[in-house]
């Protein structure tokens, strides 16, 4: 709905040893910058020139970089100074000299261009400045793009994730998917190289944000950690690597990056760095989370008071205010005011120093109910004027246990498919994810295999019957016991479909209400499948609460929930309420706080 225009008069004014097999990379000092390097910019990763570590060599002042360093990112992508890396030719000498130790590389070696790399000098951070990330396999199964996502810094892979890989890529799961993208990026990195000793360029395939190399384990690996540990084990056998690695480099910053947390804690018991992967984390703190409400301070109309325009349009005040506040104001953001003169309003337009506001439909009232049901709070008055807006595409509620969520976002829908007629049908879907054992297979057929995941949806619907139910049909005997078997339930169930997220891809929804519940355990891939579904006329409502996630690897960072709350955060289509308060019961809200 377009801003109604203001009128033309002001209204009034408010107040990983040998193992590293040879990896390319120039010598310790040597700098220099390859003239055949692609000009294809990397992603970041931590790049080690290890090639370096088997090879003794002098540097020469002519061959000096006069690129100036650039600050390099760790593996959760925050920035931090790195320090140069001292000259490794003595260990080189040392590892060379050592009995079934390979013969130590040409010092000028670099890592090869991958087939598809384009000719011309790039712009690339001096070896003796890059770190060296080895990755474990959950990282890959997690993100398949995360070999891409180390920037100007290097990435090495050891044999035993490639065996990981291969035994993960059969079958239908987001893993299996996941692992088999991973093998085609290798694959498509690696190309006609002929020599994996030198390392592959990562951004032979167009990743222009990874300008390090990517480097295999060609070797075994005498080293031995300082603790003895089962070899049979995988992450043992990365540790290993890790540990050889950083023997035979002792100068080289070497990191191991896992998302399993006791491999983490091992690595640290052993003396060994170890991170997190936090490249797909929206926010390191879920306190800094945008709730889509901003109270404004005491002296607001103090501030903003001045040259305000008002006036009336489709039973709404809207207003025009100015002042400094106005440029932290996000489009379709709540503010309220507690004072003498109270506020409740909904941010339309933001421009610089300006911004209108519009009042809000007070659906704590009981003529304004929506489907027999009312506001009880303010956040739940704010999230009914979103759920009843038709120019609000897309919604997003967070909230603890019984805050209202999935209650409301039914009733509205409801609403708009039987009486404004505004959608033709109710999609309901989630992730079903398990919060303990495993039941096993579910007989029948899709919507069957659902419905025992679906237990919100029969309670919510209990609620909405004994409310406004009765408005689409005449009221049935109070005395009925069973309530799903009314014809006002008949006729609902029609127009709610209940549907399995493994069958979404490739559909188009025209003027549906699709709901998307628990959705804190979707992954951002799976949460931008899901709302690329929408066709013209269809609202996608997302509920979740991410401080109950249940999917493996997924936290409140990196949660698909969080993920589309931020990218969403300001489009004019779109909106966004956390509820705070708990409207269950009494018991619910005090085991909520309590427990």
């Amino acid at each position: 709905m377009p801003l109604p225009k203001p009128p033309t008069k002001l209204g009034a004014t408010v107040d990983p040893s040998a193992t590293v097999s040879a990896l390319a990379a120039t010598p310790p000092g040597n700098t220099e910058v390859s003239d055949t390097t692609p000009d294809t910019p990397r992603k970041p990763r931590n790049k080690p020139a290890v090639a370096a570590i088997l090879t003794k060599s002098t540097r020469s002042p002519s061959t000096a970089t006069t690129e100036p360093a650039t600050t390099p990112k760790t593996a959760s992508g925050s920035t931090k100074s790195n320090t140069a890396a001292p000259a490794v030719s003595a260990i080189a000498s040392r590892q060379a000299a050592k009995p079934g130790n390979p013969p130590a590389l040409a010092s000028n070696t670099q890592p090869a261009p991958s087939a598809k790399s384009s000719k011309g000098p790039a712009k690339r951070l001096p070896a003796s400045q890059r770190k060296l990330f080895v990755l474990d396999t959950n990282v890959l199964l997690h993100d398949p793009s995360s070999l891409f996502r180390f920037a100007e810094h290097d990435v090495f892979l050891p044999m035993i994730v490639l065996e990981e890989l291969d035994h993960q890529k059969k079958g239908m799961s987001e893993v299996a998917r996941n692992a088999r993208q991973v093998s085609r990026s290798l694959d498509e990195l690696i190309g006609n190289t002929e020599d994996l000793n030198k390392g592959v360029l990562l951004d032979g395939s167009g990743n222009k944000e990874a300008r390090g190399a990517l480097y295999f384990q060609t070797r075994p690996t005498d080293a031995r950690l300082p603790i003895e540990l089962p070899m049979g084990k995988a992450d043992n056998v990365i540790l290993s690597i890790v540990h050889g690695l950083r023997e035979a480099s002792p100068k080289r910053e070497i990191v191991l990056v896992s998302k399993d947390i006791n491999m983490r804690l091992k690595a640290r018991a052993l003396g060994l760095p170890a991170e997190d992967y936090l490249n797909d984390h929206v926010l390191d703190d879920s306190d800094l989370l945008y709730d889509g409400i901003l109270p404004l301070p005491e002296n607001f109309w103090n501030k903003h008071g001045k040259d305000i325009e008002s006036w009336q349009q489709n039973g709404l005040t809207w207003y025009r205010v100015r002042g400094p506040l106005c440029s932290q104001f996000s489009v379709n953001e709540f503010v309220y005011y507690e004072g003498d003169m109270p506020l409740s309003a909904q941010v339309r337009e933001v421009t610089g120093k300006s911004a209108v506001l519009a009042t809000l439909r007070d659906f704590s009232h009981g003529k304004n109910s929506v489907w027999g049901i009312t506001a009880r709070n303010r956040e739940q008055n704010f999230a009914l004027n979103l759920l009843m807006n038709p120019d609000i595409d897309f919604v997003s509620l967070l909230g603890q246990a019984g805050t209202g969520k999935t209650l409301l976002t039914l009733a509205s829908a409801l609403s708009q498919a039987f009486e404004t007629k505004r959608y033709t049908e109710i999609i309901i879907t989630r992730a079903t994810v398990p919060v303990g054992d495993d039941i096993g297979f579910l007989p029948g057929t899709e919507e069957e295999k659902m419905l025992p995941w679906m237990g919100a949806l029969e309670d919510n619907l209990e609620v909405l019957h004994q409310g406004a139910g009765n408005a689409i049909t005449s009221t049935p005997s109070s005395g009925n016991p069973d309530w799903s078997k009314t014809p006002a339930m008949d006729l609902i169930r029609s127009r709610i479909k209940v549907k399995s997220l493994n069958f979404m891809r490739g559909r188009t929804f025209l003027n549906k209400f699709l709901i998307i519940d628990e959705a804190q355990n979707l992954t951002p891939k799976q949460m931008k499948t899901l709302i690329t579904r929408a066709g013209p006329g269809t609202k996608i409502v997302c509920l979740g609460n991410i401080a109950q996630i249940d999917t493996p690897y997924l936290t409140e960072g990196s949660s698909g929930l969080t993920y589309v709350v931020d990218r969403f955060k300001g489009w004019p289509h779109a909106g966004h309420v956390t509820l705070q308060r708990g409207e269950r019961s009494r018991l619910a809200d005090y085991a909520s706080d309590a427990l």
